[in-house]
């Protein structure tokens, strides 16, 4: 049984996409991220492959889902550097790849280093280097 895999289950919801301006599936990516605003979680679009936010505690008690959708900008964000320490549920800026993404988890690299797993909206999960010295 070595060369078996493991299938991975996916979990879909029906949200409004603004890049196709309809309602369309969308695949729950990653892990949910317990804020004090409640659970949050990234969604893409299986159609744009364009990902959103969306606030899963909101989904569950509204039968609305367009106010679920949490909306992150440059001007609510951190801007990157490597120098800086993150904690999980920022938003940050990344600049160079102009994009927006929210800090998934914290680890320790093979050499000793902090990184942060960041779930990017434009290209989806990036670990980046933190608290660098």
């Amino acid at each position: 049984m070595a060369g078996r895999k493991r299938s991975r289950r996916a979990k879909y919801i029906t949200l409004y996409s603004p890049f196709l301006m309809k309602e369309t599936k969308h695949e729950l990516i990653g892990e949910p991220i317990e804020t004090e605003n409640g659970r949050q979680q990234w969604a893409r679009c299986t159609r744009s492959r364009h990902s959103q936010l969306v606030n899963l505690d909101a989904i569950e008690a509204e039968t609305d889902r367009s106010q679920a959708v949490i909306h992150i900008s440059r001007e609510d964000a951190i801007k990157y550097t490597p120098k800086k320490e993150y904690t999980i549920g920022d938003i940050i800026f990344h600049k160079i790849w102009d994009d927006v993404g929210i800090v998934r988890a914290k680890s320790v690299t093979s050499n000793g280093g902090n990184s942060i797993i960041v779930q990017l909206e434009k290209n989806n999960e990036k670990r980046l280097i933190e608290n660098l010295i």
